[in-house]
Order: C-alpha cells, then sequence, then structure tokens
C-alpha cells in the first residue's frame, strides 16, 4: 500500500516544520512503515522540502516534491529541475495535477514532459489524472486511461504512480463512490498491467480520500493520495493503520 500526501501551500514554513516533526516522530517506529508493507511520501512546497529531509531523515518517509521543471539543466529561469530534486534525496514528484492544469494551463503534453524528465533522473512521477465533470463509468475510465497515455508519450521505462483523482471531487464534501473508485482504479491497473516498462507501478486514488476510505476500497486501490485530512496527524495515521489491516487481510485471503 502507497498513501501520500500533499500539503498543497496550506502550512506556512514554521507550521510545516511542526508538522514535519510530529509525523516524523511516529513514523520512524510505525511497524508497517518500517517493514515497507505500507509507504509514505510527503511532498510539501519547494521551500519546505530541505527541512522535510531533515525531519525525516532515519525514517521510512519518502519526500517528495509537487511540481518539477519539463526542462533539464540550464537557462530556464526559476525552474527547479528533476536532476536537482534527485541530487538532494526527493524520491517523488507530482506532475499534471488538476490544479496545475486549470490555474497554470498545464496540458498533457506539458505533464508528458515533466513525467519523462523525472524518470530520467530515477524519481518517481506521480502521474494525476481524472475526468473534470462527473460523468458514468465507463466514460470516466476510458478518460483515465487516455489521460495516462498521454502523459507517458516519449517517457522511459519505469515505475509510476498513478494518482486517480476525479476533479469533481477534489476538496468536495465526498469522495467519489466506491462502484465507480474501483472501476477506475481496476482498468488502470489493467492498463499498466499490459505494460511491460511500468511494472512496480501502482494506482492510488485522490479526492476527498481520508480515514475509513481504505476500509471500503480494500485492495481495489494500491493505497490514498490524502490532502487536508492529513493536515491532522491523528486522521494521517489512522490511514496508515487502515493500509496495514487492509494488507494483512489480503495476504489471509491468499495464504
Amino acid at each position: 500500500m502507497t498513501i501520500g500526501v500533499s500539503l498543497k501551500t496550506y502550512f506556512t514554513h514554521s507550521q510545516a516544520g511542526d508538522w514535519f516533526g510530529r509525523v516524523a516522530e511516529r513514523a520512524a517506529v510505525h511497524p508497517a512503515l518500517l517493514t515497507r508493507d505500507v509507504r509514505l511520501f510527503v511532498a510539501p512546497t519547494y521551500l519546505q522540502i530541505l527541512p522535510a529531509l531533515d525531519a525525516f531523515s532515519g525514517t521510512p518517509v519518502v519526500v517528495g516534491a509537487q511540481n518539477v521543471s519539463e526542462y533539464e539543466s540550464g537557462a530556464t529561469t526559476g525552474e527547479v529541475t528533476a536532476e536537482e530534486l534527485a541530487e538532494i534525496g526527493v524520491g517523488v514528484v507530482e506532475v499534471g495535477h488538476a490544479e496545475r492544469r486549470r490555474l497554470f494551463f498545464e496540458s498533457d503534453g506539458t505533464t508528458a514532459a515533466k513525467a519523462a524528465a523525472a524518470l530520467r533522473a530515477g524519481v518517481t512521477p506521480v502521474i494525476c489524472v481524472g475526468e473534470a465533470e462527473r460523468s458514468g463509468i465507463a466514460d470516466a475510465a476510458h478518460s483515465a486511461v487516455e489521460q495516462l497515455a498521454a502523459s507517458l508519450v516519449s517517457a522511459p521505462a519505469g515505475p509510476i504512480i498513478v494518482a486517480y483523482e476525479p476533479v469533481w471531487a477534489i476538496g468536495a464534501a465526498q469522495p467519489a463512490p466506491k462502484r465507480h473508485i474501483v472501476a477506475v482504479t481496476r482498468f488502470l491497473r489493467s492498463s499498466l498491467d499490459k505494460d511491460s516498462v511500468r511494472r512496480g507501478s501502482a494506482v492510488i486514488y485522490g479526492g476527498s480520500a481520508g480515514p475509513g476510505m481504505l476500509t471500503r476500497l480494500g485492495s481495489d486501490a494500491d493505497g490514498l493520495f490524502l490532502g487536508r485530512h492529513a493536515h491532522d496527524a491523528d486522521k494521517l495515521f489512522a490511514v496508515l493503520d487502515e493500509a496495514d489491516q487492509v494488507n494483512k487481510q489480503v495476504r489471509g485471503v491468499l495464504t
């Protein structure tokens, strides 16, 4: 199970530091994180990455970034390259998030360039996909797979994390219905399973995800991508505990 957290820009620098400290203290002794049965990544703002790396040093938590340049090192003022992120120890990076598309007009081509840059640098891209308007399950599933394919044009081999986030569910009072999530995540996983260069990839759900979601989904998703619910460390660790329980149930079924 993979649990991701994007802090967006909700925290000030000092607030983020306090949150890192609280989470790191508990993550350092969490059994499922220590055994890597559950993986946790945290994506703060660029300025918060170095403090996060310090805080989570010695814990299993992977520090990520919320964005990355589509360009290599050079004359690209104001950009942060995948090479530099990899150099300082960043393990994952978000690309294609709905807010980047809506606010900064990023296209599938931009997303593909960023995903490729991340993979070339050895950083795992967290590729966000999801339909803008609520639609039928079949249309949503086909839209997500098409968006993913467009986001991987010319991308080198390597595992990825796909975050299925229906745009209409981001920040909503309730997540998408279980039946909808399961159908789309299964379709995405099936698409990845057919691609030999994406072995080891995961499909996680985001969009008003929080405690109780994994209990409902079981093994039909490979994890969750959390937003505001993770601001409360207790809720974050409740989700991590749920992920551990789902893993144990799956192993029990298989054995």
